[in-house]
């Protein structure tokens, strides 16, 4: 079988036989089984997308002790807040407490779970991911990096289900699919990609719409806080011998200056990462004091996924991210230390 990656699948026929077997096994009904959905700490389109799009067939399959979550603040960025699904979600505060099954989606590593790491101890755990660092944690995992979305792996388990696509949860995969292609212009947008975007479309889903809401729409101030954080970015030419880096960073202080929200920071790799000169693209983002979210990029000489499972995270080849600490200044000569190591 062939997948929206374009090459051969990353899971075995064994894997998906499990897993199909798991999901049949769990016992419908409002006295079934429970089940609990989770997707990584801030929560991005790919991870929400993916997370409901399947909670939804999981209920339209008559499973109803269902409920969705991801750890951390229990807050929605604005475009996803209108995603099919949402009512499924609850903060962490409300998750099941022994669930017979829990499912992942999109989370590459447990430290991605934070206290909701507590639940891998049920008698069935099933990570969703595409993640090439993927430590598979799971009892049972279906992880393909090839795919490229974790969106295409759940459209490949919900096929062998049976379960057909309706309009509700096309349009959270495609929102995954769109997010994590970066609008189908990323090099793993193959054929496969497109012809899955098809099938989904087809339901009746308005492309237009869903690109307006997620890539299109942001408030005055985010515009504001992005000339910011734009005006203060660094290009580094001899960085990663000599293909460049750029970068820049943004704080708390930016965001409550323009009162804005963490997720409004996610955009700002795209205008980075177009520089000519530079190779690799860096935006660390504060989190809290002296910690940093940072958003790695690269255009092909670099794999940033090895620099940043070097310092604690994970990814792609092209796309990867860690939690750094210190001084955005400390992370950024961190990041830089080990670039030579991991060209391609």
């Amino acid at each position: 079988m062939t997948t929206a990656s374009g090459g051969p699948g990353g899971v075995t026929g064994e894997e998906w036989s499990a897993a199909v077997e798991a999901v049949r096994g769990l016992a419908p009904g409002a006295d079934g089984d429970e089940v609990q959905l989770i997707c990584h700490v801030n929560p991005d389109g790919d991870a929400l997308g993916s997370m409901l799009g399947f909670a939804l067939a999981l209920r339209k399959s008559g499973i109803t002790r269902l409920r969705a979550t991801f750890p951390g603040e229990f807050e929605l960025p604005v475009p996803y807040q209108s995603l099919p699904g949402v009512d499924l979600l609850v903060p962490e505060s409300g998750a099941f407490e022994a669930p017979k099954a829990v499912i992942t989606f999109d989370v590459a590593a447990e430290s991605r779970l934070g206290g909701l790491v507590r639940l891998l101890d049920a008698p069935c755990v099933i990570v969703v991911d595409h993640h090439a660092s993927n430590t598979r944690f799971g009892r049972l995992n279906l992880v393909d990096p090839r795919a490229a979305a974790t969106s295409v792996v759940v459209e490949g388990l919900l096929t062998r289900l049976d379960v057909p696509l309706d309009a509700e949860i096309a349009e959270c995969l495609y929102v995954a699919l769109a997010t994590d292609t970066g609008s189908f212009k990323f090099d793993m947008t193959t054929p496969e990609v497109h012809e899955l975007a098809a099938r989904l479309i087809a339901t009746g889903i308005s492309p237009g719409d869903i690109s307006r809401r997620i890539f299109d729409t942001r408030p005055f101030g985010a515009m504001k806080l992005a000339g910011d954080v734009l005006g203060r970015a660094a290009l580094d030419p001899a960085a990663a011998a000599g293909h460049g880096m750029v970068w820049t960073y943004a704080t708390l202080d930016d965001l409550r200056r323009y009162g804005q929200r963490p997720y409004v920071l996610d955009s700002l790799i795209d205008p980075i990462r177009s520089v000519a000169e530079a190779d690799v693209a860096v935006v660390v983002k504060q989190t809290g004091d002296d910690e940093w979210a940072v958003s790695l990029r690269s255009k092909g000489a670099v794999d940033v996924s090895a620099v940043a499972v070097a310092l604690g995270g994970g990814g792609h080849r092209f796309a990867a991210g860690f939690t750094g600490h210190g001084t955005p200044g400390d992370v950024v000569t961190a990041v830089r230390a080990r670039l030579e190591d991991h060209l391609l």
